[in-house]
């Protein structure tokens, strides 16, 4: 399970040697590469202080703040990059999108189990 969890970051390393093969700009590679681990640090950093509060107004606003300044984090990097080097910011755009379609389905997948068994009980 915990694999499964981490199959973006999976999927972050297997990029590279088809980047490397591929003779993609390796600063799109690393942007995203980098960028997505940030986010995701971030997000399991404010998942636990959400997690602490007992104040339902900062728990959402921990969520919520956390899925905008991860999506702002990702996107302004894609940015950056893609103004330092056209190509690059494409694979590094190209790259973000497979990584965050396999977050998003592994997420959905993940969770589907735990709001059918609280549904049955």
């Amino acid at each position: 399970m915990k694999l499964l969890r981490q199959l973006d970051v999976v999927l972050l390393l297997l990029a590279l040697p088809v980047f490397i093969v591929a003779e993609l700009p390796l600063l799109g590679w690393a942007a995203t590469s980098i960028a997505w681990i940030a986010q995701k640090a971030l997000q399991a950093f404010l998942e636990r202080r959400a997690a602490q509060e007992e104040d339902a107004r900062r728990f959402f606003g921990f969520m919520a703040g956390s899925l905008i300044g991860r999506s702002w984090l990702l996107a302004l990097t894609i940015f950056a990059v893609g103004i330092a080097d056209r190509d690059a910011g494409l694979a590094a755009a190209v790259l973000a999108l497979a990584v965050f379609t396999v977050y998003l389905a592994i997420s959905l997948i993940m969770r589907a189990p735990q709001n059918h068994s609280e549904r049955t009980s």
